[in-house]
């Protein structure tokens, strides 16, 4: 098995919400929410970079789906990443967020890189970073 990872799915409690976020606040690009004439079907999806899709799934059609009980929120359960090639496209994301999604502002890092952290609607957590040693 090649490492590889095709597909990255969140579990979310207000699906319209979240694609609101992730098409309005951080401009990915979607066909929107598809598959609502399915049982558990409604999902959105969002092409990355390098071939990786990004999906939105109601957390409750995850749980029928998978057949396993659905639990709690934990924002500390898992937390993206989105490194930038420039500084200043750290604090030109950060600063476009509504300040209640804002965890951390854009700041140095004690390893010598520049960083914030979001959360979107759902409480997942995500990191926006520019590594000087990884730049250009």
């Amino acid at each position: 098995m090649q490492p590889r990872i095709s597909y990255i799915t969140l579990g979310v409690d207000d699906l319209e919400r979240s694609v609101a976020f992730y098409r309005d606040v951080l401009g990915l690009p979607t066909d929107g929410i598809i598959g609502e004439e399915f049982e558990n079907g409604a999902v959105a999806f969002f092409k990355m970079a390098g071939g990786l899709t990004f999906a939105l799934w109601p957390r409750d059609s995850i749980a029928s789906d998978c057949g396993v009980s659905k639990g709690g929120p934990d924002p500390t359960a898992l937390m993206l990443a989105h490194n930038v090639e420039h500084r200043d496209e750290v604090d030109a994301l950060m600063t476009a967020l509504p300040a209640e999604a804002v965890v951390k502002p854009a700041r140095e890092l004690f390893w010598g890189g520049y960083g914030g952290v979001f959360k979107d609607p759902d409480g997942h957590l995500w990191e926006v970073v520019f590594n000087p040693k990884h730049a250009g």
